[in-house]
């Protein structure tokens, strides 16, 4: 393995210019147990400083407190140092829970007037669907986030958790960014038919669940009060028994390359296309570092051969997510 300079990557042929990993900020908001609020903000503004520019957020995630999370991080920034990804129309009833999708048009631009104001800012950069609506065309979804664009509300249309004909309807409206949708050693169903559309259409990806949620480098079947995994398949029983010796199979090889799991499964990622930009979801400065460490890793031919080797793919056991919530994916269908 042999590094280099944190780099940028441009999110397809029309989106912006990012750093070469980006920040995902849910977990900040509790869904994969308590985090610290200060520290939180502390890791968004030392992101940003190390060149990790691409900021991605949810209106949804806890209710709006990680919009609002994000916007107090946002104080201290220069705006033009930051590209922000903002995912919008699930539906929270009060007591947690989800409530379905809502795509249509006079949705979309009344969630972005929210998120502003959560976010402090004057327009978002990259806004996306969290999810498809199977009540409404993505034409008129996209349609809808087209509008926001010519008004200056919105800088780049994205996506999310998409398949691949959707993919194609949606960049027939409006030049598509990036897909955000996830991708890692342990998840890697886009390589059939989303990919390549992609790369077709010339739209990149910006993969999340880069870690498993913590299967890579977490190792761990107790979760708290609130924590997602505990619901997840993958970290259910038989299963995680199975995932978990699946990860240990990796643990030699980022020895041998001189990294621990986490940063191996980042550069894993990174070295499936220079269209690809990693999003990490983390909550503290000290794993910032060491997942920034991990962008400037380059995996040579034989190490990527012994990382396929060791965890096939499609070896993982369990759905990445409940049975309701794969029923709303439109990119596993």
């Amino acid at each position: 393995m042999t590094t280099s300079h944190l780099q940028t990557r441009q999110l397809g042929a029309t989106g912006p210019i990012v750093g070469a990993l980006g920040l995902g900020c849910m977990g900040m908001s509790g869904v994969y147990g308590p985090a610290d609020e200060d520290e939180s903000v502390a890791t968004i503004r030392a992101a940003v400083d190390a060149g990790v520019t691409l900021v991605d957020t949810g209106d949804f995630y806890a209710m709006g407190h990680n919009e609002l999370l994000v916007g107090r991080a946002m104080r201290d920034l220069d705006r033009d140092d930051v590209v922000l990804s903002v995912k919008f129309g699930a539906m929270r009833p009060p007591g947690g829970g989800m409530g379905g999708f809502d795509g249509r048009p006079e949705a979309v631009g009344n969630f972005l007037s929210y998120s502003l104001v959560r976010l402090g800012v004057e327009y978002v950069d990259i806004y996306r669907p969290a999810r498809l609506d199977p009540n409404v065309p993505i034409e008129d979804t996209v349609g809808a986030i087209a509008d926001l664009v010519e008004k200056g509300y919105v800088r780049h249309i994205g996506l999310s958790e998409v398949g691949a004909a959707t993919i194609r309807r949606a960049a027939a409206v409006h030049p598509i960014s990036d897909l955000q949708i996830e991708y890692s050693l342990l998840t890697r169903g886009i390589e059939d038919d989303i990919l390549p559309t992609c790369r077709e259409l010339g739209i990149g990806v910006t993969a999340y669940g880069v870690l498993s949620r913590g299967l890579i480098g977490g190792g761990t079947a107790s979760f708290g009060p609130g924590d997602f995994r505990a619901m997840s398949p993958r970290f259910q029983g038989e299963n995680f028994d199975h995932n978990r010796d699946l990860v240990t199979r990796l643990e030699p090889i980022a020895r041998a390359a001189g990294v621990n799991l986490g940063q191996l499964a980042i550069a894993w990622v990174a070295a499936q296309g220079a269209d690809i930009v990693p999003v990490v979801g983390i909550k503290n400065r000290k794993r910032l570092e060491e997942a920034v460490q991990a962008t400037a890793a380059t995996l040579s031919s034989d190490e990527l051969a012994l990382i396929g080797q060791a965890v096939p793919r499609d070896a993982v056991q369990g759905d990445r997510y409940p049975a309701a919530a794969m029923a709303q994916l439109d990119s596993e269908r």
